[in-house]
């Protein structure tokens, strides 16, 4: 298990659901195999400064709809959306997730990988992501965001998932809760396992839910950049 270090600050649980993104609808609908990808409550989104922002609980919000196939298909570009940005390079990366999959093939793999989580917990959609079911250029800091947001109601097993990126890997290595091998990405399930495991450790005895120890090294890493 990894030990996180257990006097972090943490954000209170609201300020963690309402983190939110900027983003450029402008730059996704292109992109995307057809219009009815994008779900309609990205639409709704408050207008700060230039841009439109999606918050955690929009998408969580977008994430109860799962039971279908368009559910799944709007969970997967909401929680593309939030974890992109308004960079044109960022959202043309995302993009190729749709340029290299037929349609059913992203609707197979994704419907595998959700009822996974469902059934039998997050270290098993991680497996099925990573593996069997892996989605060409869709890797795991991004499916990660899909099951933490897909899993905020539905998922099995003892750990919700959570986001594993690079931002909150550099936070790990700086907190030296990790080897100084620990990858920046392409994590193994065993290592997502033990961060999940850490994670929910922290929680338990801080009081708090997983998600607010993900958040804080969040923003320890970003800062580290």
């Amino acid at each position: 298990m990894i030990v996180l270090p257990y006097d972090m600050d943490l954000p209170d649980h609201d300020t963690v659901r309402g983190q939110a993104i900027p983003f450029d609808r402008a730059r996704w609908i292109p992109v995307l195999p057809d219009p009815s990808w994008w779900p309609s409550e990205l639409d709704s989104c408050p207008l700060v400064g230039k841009w439109p922002r999606v918050d955690r609980r929009t998408v969580f919000s977008i994430a109860r709809k799962t039971d279908t196939v368009e559910g799944r298909r709007h969970l997967l570009v909401a929680a593309l959306v939030w974890g992109t940005g308004t960079k044109a390079q960022s959202v043309h990366r995302r993009s190729q997730i749709f340029l290299h999959s037929p349609d059913a093939d992203i609707d197979a793999r994704l419907g595998v990988a959700l009822a996974a989580l469902r059934e039998r917990g997050a270290t098993e959609a991680y497996w099925a992501l990573n593996n069997d079911q892996h989605i060409p250029h869709l890797g795991a800091a991004f499916f990660t965001k899909v099951l933490y947001f897909a899993g905020g109601e539905t998922s099995a097993g003892p750990y919700r998932p959570a986001i594993l990126d690079s931002v909150v890997s550099r936070a790990l290595k700086d907190h030296k809760s990790v080897e100084a091998d620990w990858p920046e990405n392409g994590w193994t399930t065993d290592q997502y396992r033990r961060y999940l495991e850490g994670l929910h450790d922290c929680a338990l005895k801080r009081g708090v839910l997983p998600e607010q120890v993900e958040a804080a090294l969040f923003y320890h890493g970003r800062q580290l950049s």
